[in-house]
């Protein structure tokens, strides 16, 4: 039987100096109120920059065009005109050495709508965005539904209000979100030939996940880091003689991360519960509170101290504490190496540490920012409770850190397996530290188990599993893993599943007391 072959039914290239006819009859049809392009307009758009110029080809026939060119950052980010940045359509400001691809223009047949069209082009307009490492697209985009509510939202601003707030409905506003746009304002007098738009249009912005690697993130905050070396400490719960003695057995640990040049440390929570085992006698929970409290000053600015001097973020454990309005709190002391100490506090005891030691609940939680980004802490219980995490990440955390204390490997899995969980959903880093050994002359500290380790989200850019890295179980060790943050950044724009950004936020919302 002969080889049969076929033409491509739809076809997605660059469009050519033959296309210039069917470009201008497809946008004909598109804008018959605004009018088509002329022909030298769509040739200057080529010849300027051939590379930016799409077709999609459909039986023969143009039915999808987008045009793009090059521009520098300060000219695309800034309010303009289509007029005045499209160099009155023939993309003559093209800049070869600019950072940003301008959309000046998507056409779509309206007789071809179920084929995709636009999300091909979009899709073009991309990759090569990528593939010429710029920093991302923007474009002004129509808002044609505002008109017809403008006695409901008198100026176009409160309409892009409340289409991102899902109080109303803009099919071209919705379309271009969902391919990844983000609108960062409004352009007045962009274009007045559009009259449902009143002449106004939505700034958007995609900004290129890949670009990170050779630039900082804009949305980064200055002096970040974009690869951070991480280490967490299964530490062991053993009887000191002296503080000195238990101060030397945490910096053993912090001298060691620091020779990986890890930029962070993490201990397990409860740390400081290993100090009780210097008393004589046996004391009671509210004794021993108390007796902890004592050391908190000295604990604080010893592991301060180490902080500066190895040149590395330690997060503390956590350590019981009165705090000022006279509550017991199990808090988390974050400790930077430029010298700063922050707290956390855990948001919800267990009903272990309210009957053992009458710990009351925090009242608020908040990211810390760091050298290397925003973190967020998680102390064991709070990591089980999925708006703690949801929080975290809106403030813009990649890395979570969950300091924990379990007893048996059922009350382990329940963080563990919640952890990953808080990774998958936020799409982040999530970093475990717990306590093995144990402490038979404390209170609650009788035995210890745990498997500190490393999580990432479940997708094709991290390691197998989930598990960056994770230590043996129950015994005193370290694991060290380099956590690449550009690509959840990949992840939550490009990823198979997209969780942090796929919310219905039109079904439900949380909020917050504080």
């Amino acid at each position: 039987m002969p080889r049969q072959t076929s033409r491509f039914a739809l076809n997605v290239r660059n469009a050519t100096l033959k296309d210039i006819p069917g470009i201008v009859a497809l946008s004909g049809k598109v804008y018959p109120v605004m009018g088509a392009y002329t022909e030298g307009e769509i040739q200057g758009q080529l010849i300027n920059f051939p590379e930016g110029q799409v077709v999609v080809e459909y039986e023969g026939e143009i039915v999808g065009y987008a045009a793009s060119f090059i521009i520098d950052e300060a000219a695309a980010l800034a309010p303009h005109t289509w007029n005045a940045i499209t160099g009155n359509g023939y993309a003559s400001r093209h800049n070869p050495r600019g950072d940003w691809l301008y959309g000046m223009e998507i056409c779509v047949d309206p007789d071809r709508r179920r084929l995709r069209i636009g999300q091909r082009l979009y899709d073009a307009r991309r990759e090569l965005a990528e593939r010429m490492e710029l920093n991302g697209i923007v474009f002004g985009g129509r808002m044609p539904h505002w008109k017809r509510r403008r006695k409901q939202y008198d100026t176009p601003q409160a309409y892009l209000d409340a289409v991102i707030a899902q109080e109303v409905s803009d099919p071209v506003i919705r379309f271009q979100t969902r391919m990844g746009f983000e609108p960062i304002g409004v352009l007045r007098n962009y274009l007045p030939s559009d009259i449902e738009s009143g002449g106004y249009a939505t700034h958007m912005v995609w900004r290129n996940p890949y670009a990170i690697e050779q630039t900082k993130s804009e949305s980064a905050p200055p002096g970040s880091k974009e690869v951070v070396r991480v280490a967490t400490v299964q530490f062991q719960q053993r009887r000191v003689s002296s503080f000195e003695e238990f101060m030397g057995n945490i910096e053993y640990f912090v001298e060691v991360t620091s020779d990986y040049r890890a930029d962070f440390v993490t201990f397990p929570e409860l740390l400081t519960l290993q100090l009780l085992a210097l008393e004589e006698t046996k004391l009671s929970p509210a004794q021993s509170i108390e007796r902890l409290t004592e050391y908190t000053p000295h604990f604080v600015e010893a592991m301060r101290q180490m902080a500066i001097s190895y040149n590395i973020n330690i997060i503390g454990g956590s350590h019981p504490t009165r705090t000022d309005d006279g509550d017991i709190q199990n808090v988390a002391y974050v400790f930077l190496r430029d010298g700063s100490v922050h707290a956390q506090e855990k948001l919800h005891p267990t009903p272990d540490e309210r009957h053992w030691w009458n710990i009351k609940g925090g009242d608020e939680i908040h990211t810390i920012q760091t050298d290397c980004g925003p973190i967020g802490i998680m102390i064991c219980y709070d990591s089980e409770f999925p708006e703690v995490g949801r929080k975290l990440a809106d403030e813009g955390a990649k890395l979570f850190f969950v300091p924990f204390c379990t007893h048996n490997r059922q009350g382990y899995m329940r963080v563990r397996y919640c952890a990953q969980a808080r990774a998958i959903e936020n799409q982040c880093y999530v970093v475990l530290s717990g306590n093995v050994g144990n402490l038979p002359g404390v209170e609650n500290m009788d035995i210890q188990y745990a498997q500190s380790c490393i999580l990432t989200p479940c997708d094709f850019a991290f390691a197998r599993d989930g598990i960056a890295e994770e230590c043996s179980e129950n015994v005193e060790t370290i694991s060290v893993a380099d956590l690449d943050l550009t690509d959840l950044d990949r992840a939550r724009q490009e990823g198979t599943v997209r969780n942090l950004r796929d919310r219905r936020f039109d079904l439900y919302a949380v909020k917050w007391n504080r």
